[in-house]
């Protein structure tokens, strides 16, 4: 060994003996181990009001400098204090070793690396800088260095923050670091994701549903999944690193917004408007306090602004939970459901607000019993809000079914008045018989007439069908009870094809020949009484298909057609070629203008039919 070296290691060696005697202090020997190195057994503390800056803080002797331990420093508010820490390398090769604080939320950390009394290197880090300016790009906050055999580092970092003053300090050799840095990034990303997708899925439904339940459940869990993203310093790497100020402000926010989110799905889901007004009105109170709190952030001191949010936390997870047990005991379903999924949030918090409030120690990160909690919580509660939503679906299509039937007894009960009337008139009319002889008769002819002046307003002259001004009565009428009864509805819009050439060429009788004959055709193809075929003008006719899907009426249509092609038309022993196209329309009517619509799209389809070469069946299909 080279001599120099030699009495550099015999000081070191005395320098540690002296220490371990005169000051008590713990020096850390760095070996080659391959796993990640917690740094708290060899952390020491003095109050940064004892000395200001570098120079002065290592002036300060052994009676200033105490072993850091959870009760001084795990908890919010705590006034700025310097941290010591040595370690040396008495292995004869240099080692890389990278040192990482791993609380993305310290305000203010001042890193000065001392070897043989001098400062090396001095770094600031902290959320209360851009993200950009780090040195490391890493969610936590990083140092890399060199430490050569046998020489004594001197580690100092002053610490000010108004949030927890958490120290997870770790020392780590590259390889390890990557591996514990693919480890975590790998948890909370499931994490992350798991939350996303339940958020992202929970909105969705609430769009396309309109539920109340889901909207407020999504924004429940889109504000837990901001908060988290927020916590683990994600939000401050990849949403807003350019605003420190921003990431001061935005726990406080987040969590009096989530507790919002959390009371009204809470009203929703226990449905207190049904079953208990006074607790309605607590989670209503409840929730304007919340959005106060949002509001109150940047203009409340952020440690008291912790404060305030971890008590209103706890108090809030607590009632919640009582309301969901009281309705529970009364026998509500989705309330036991709901008291199972929120008791792993209720223990999670309590544990993790007592940590944070250090009334509690334990050997964890203080997010890791709410991170617990709150995705068993989620996951849980999106079951809940699932059966709620059956539930909700089989309520309805029952009410529907039972409108149903209501309908059908409606109609079946005036059918049966209408039989009563008519045999209570046939009674009657049977008793004055024999006096109003003369008069009876009279009104026979009157109701004859009558019944002719009906036919004749509601038929075709010319071809025996049903008229325009039937078919527009008939088409409102079955459109209402396809929008009833939700049932299809189709029509058939036919045209002659080429028939001014039959006027042309045979004369006008000829036509209105033809023009009988396809009437007689399609009155013989339509065997439902609830079919109607009606000349809808000139050579048009249009025939109304109730409870008819676009398949049926496609069917149909392609017989009307075939059997027009094949009818042995002649006039004085003139052959007459006659073909047909036809458009087809047909879906559940849901609006008092869409019978109209269907019309519409069935004229288009038989435009269609005609300009693709006649003679042809064509479907209305929406354009691209």
């Amino acid at each position: 060994m080279d001599p120099m070296k030699h009495l550099s290691f015999i000081f070191i060696c005395f320098a540690l003996l002296f220490s371990f005697h005169a000051r008590a202090e713990t020096i850390l020997a760095v070996g080659d181990e391959g796993i990640a190195l917690e740094l708290a057994p060899w952390l020491y503390y003095a109050p940064a009001k004892k000395a200001g800056n570098i120079d002065a803080v290592k002036k300060l002797d052994a009676r200033h400098w105490q072993r850091l331990t959870p009760t001084y420093n795990n908890r919010i508010g705590v006034a700025a204090f310097w941290v010591k820490f040595s370690i040396y390398n008495p292995k004869r090769h240099q080692i890389d070793r990278i040192l990482s604080l791993a609380n993305p939320h310290i305000d203010l950390a001042s890193l000065y690396h001392v070897v043989n009394g001098e400062v090396i290197d001095r770094i600031i880090m902290g959320d209360s800088l851009p993200f950009t300016e780090s040195l490391i790009i890493n969610n936590n906050f990083i140092y890399t260095f060199q430490l050569e055999p046998n020489v004594l580092h001197t580690f100092y970092l002053k610490i000010e923050t108004q949030g927890s003053a958490s120290l997870p300090l770790s020392l780590s050799s590259p390889n390890s670091f990557a591996k514990d840095v693919e480890t975590s990034s790998l948890s909370n990303g499931f994490q992350l994701g798991a939350l996303t997708a339940i958020g992202l899925f929970s909105l969705f439904i609430a769009i396309t549903s309109g539920s109340f339940s889901y909207s407020y459940y999504a924004g429940y869990v889109l504000s837990v999944t901001l908060l988290v993203a927020t916590l683990h310093g994600y939000a401050f790497r990849f949403i807003w690193p350019q605003w420190p100020l921003l990431q001061q402000y935005m726990i406080p926010f987040l969590i009096p917004m989530a507790i919002f989110f959390a009371l009204l799905f809470t009203e929703k889901i226990l449905q207190l408007k049904h079953h208990n007004l006074p607790m309605l009105r607590l989670c209503r109170y409840g929730a304007g306090f919340s959005i106060l709190l949002a509001l109150l952030a940047p203009f409340l001191n952020y440690s008291l602004s912790l404060y305030v949010n971890i008590i209103t936390v706890l108090v809030v997870t607590t009632l919640m939970m009582v309301m969901a047990l009281i309705q529970a005991f009364k026998g509500h379903k989705l309330a036991k459901l709901y008291t199972l999924a929120w008791s792993g949030m209720l223990v999670g918090s309590f544990v993790t607000s007592a940590m944070y409030l250090g009334l509690v120690d334990l050997p964890i990160s203080h997010l890791t019993p709410l991170m617990l909690g709150l995705l068993f919580e989620i996951i849980f509660m999106a079951a809940v809000l699932a059966i709620r939503y059956n539930d909700e679906r089989k309520a309805k299509l029952k009410t529907q079914q039972e409108a149903a039937i209501q309908a059908q007894r409606s109609r079946e009960a005036w059918e049966h008045a209408q039989r009563v009337e008519a045999r209570s008139n046939e009674k009657l009319e049977s008793m004055v018989q024999e006096r109003t002889l003369e008069l009876e008769i009279a009104l026979r002819e009157l109701n004859e007439a009558n019944q002719k002046l009906t036919e004749q307003a509601t038929v075709d002259s010319l071809t025996g069908v049903k008229n325009r001004a039937a078919f527009d009565k008939r088409l409102l009428a079955e459109g209402r009870l396809s929008r009833r009864q939700q049932t299809p509805m189709a029509l058939l819009m036919l045209d002659i094809d080429r028939f001014k050439s039959i006027n042309d060429n045979y004369g006008h009788l000829a036509g209105d020949q033809a023009l009988r004959l396809i009437a007689q055709t399609l009155k013989e193809q339509l065997k439902r009484p609830g079919d109607l075929v009606s000349r809808y003008g000139g050579e048009e006719f249009a025939i109304i298909l109730p409870n008819t899907g676009e398949e049926g009426a496609m069917q149909v249509a392609e017989l009307i057609r075939q059997t027009i092609s094949e009818l042995p038309i002649s006039w004085k022993k003139h052959s007459i070629p006659l073909t047909i196209s036809i458009g087809v329309s047909a879906e559940i009517i849901e609006r008092d203008q869409d019978p109209t619509k269907l019309l519409e799209q069935a004229d288009k389809a038989l435009y269609r039919a005609k300009n693709e070469g006649r003679n042809r069946v064509m479907v209305y299909s929406q354009p691209l």
